[in-house]
């Protein structure tokens, strides 16, 4: 880091958004300006077809502060964000889409001063949202905040970060984006919410359509799942293991009991039953053992990572000091 970087980067991945990349370049140099801050625009064009990086290129010339990132095939949202995150350079992250459904000369404030009350996450909540998917997003909402402990009323929105939560998420699975808040939040970050207004898309078309919840709902489980277990899989494992190993005690000695008292030797199918299950609960304690040791060599490469940002931030710490001092 510089003495110059960036107090905020404004992230925006986009598909084929040709179409709204002058006004949303406007209205962000708007943003900056008001707020008499330093900022970036990182802008991931996700192997568009339509023209979107050339015309960003173009825009380079006008705002120096545009910088942009190219996929050459569209990889996702959660790649493209991935991709964002490592290229910004401020000390808050601001996540905004390219349709200009969000306003950046609104949202960016709201999201940056939020954030400067002592939230380490802050989520948008729209309002007057009117884009036909606001029964499957209620749902989706009311899912979340049964299964994890984030309590906000539209978490797959606009977000504001600052880099430390950045820094500690893990590698980012397909549509993962979804669940940023959640992460951060059983991380222990603290996690705000600000009401945004929604406006309907200018130019363009929506890339997400109902077909994508049934896989938002697997991507629940496995998100739950993890966060619950990727620290102590033993008590998963091996839990579900001694549940078979009493199941088929069980069935043994009921077994047992028709054999000595009953005299009856011909329940094949029982025996074979208990048999399966005693072998299942083995594997899975197997299995146990060695998520375990998987996770102890996560944990070692986590407090590499740990003191690697101590480091970073050691470094930003002195510029500012720097920086400062030249003021």
């Amino acid at each position: 880091m510089t003495s110059l970087s960036p107090e905020i980067s404004v992230l925006i991945p986009a598909y084929n958004e040709a179409g709204n990349m002058p006004e949303l370049l406007s209205r962000t140099a708007q943003a900056f300006a008001e707020m008499e801050v330093r900022g970036e625009l990182v802008f991931v064009d996700d192997g568009s077809s339509d023209g979107t990086a050339e015309r960003v290129v173009e825009l380079q010339r006008e705002y120096p502060w545009l910088r942009l990132i190219r996929h050459r095939r569209n990889r996702g949202l959660t790649t493209a964000l991935q991709s964002g995150f490592r290229a910004t350079q401020g000390d808050y992250i601001m996540f905004l889409p390219a349709d200009l459904e969000s306003d950046p000369a609104e949202d960016i404030p709201k999201l940056y001063y939020k954030l400067l009350e002592g939230f380490d996450v802050v989520s948008g909540w729209r309002q007057g949202r009117a884009d036909g998917k606001e029964v499957s997003s209620t749902i989706y909402n009311a899912v979340s905040t049964r299964l994890f402990p984030v309590h906000v009323h539209d978490a797959n929105w606009i977000k504001g970060f600052r880099r430390e939560v950045i820094l500690a998420l893990p590698p980012l699975r397909s549509d993962w984006h979804r669940f940023l808040l959640h992460i951060a939040a059983d991380q222990g970050f603290r996690v705000g919410e600000v009401a945004t207004n929604w406006y309907p898309r200018k130019a363009g078309r929506s890339k997400f359509g109902l077909g994508r919840i049934p896989v938002s709902f697997l991507d629940v489980i496995v998100i739950r799942f993890l966060l619950t277990f990727s620290q102590a899989p033993m008590r998963f494992f091996g839990g579900v293991g001694l549940g078979c190993f009493v199941l088929s005690g069980i069935i043994f000695v009921v077994l047992a009991y028709f054999w000595f008292f009953q005299e009856q030797t011909q329940i094949r199918p029982a025996f074979w039953t208990a048999l399966i299950l005693a072998l299942a609960g083995l594997v899975l304690f197997l299995v146990g053992f060695l998520a375990e040791l998987i996770v102890t060599q996560g944990d070692r490469l986590t407090e590499l990572e740990d003191r690697l940002w101590e480091m970073d931030q050691s470094v930003r710490d002195q510029n500012h000091v720097r920086e400062q001092d030249q003021r």
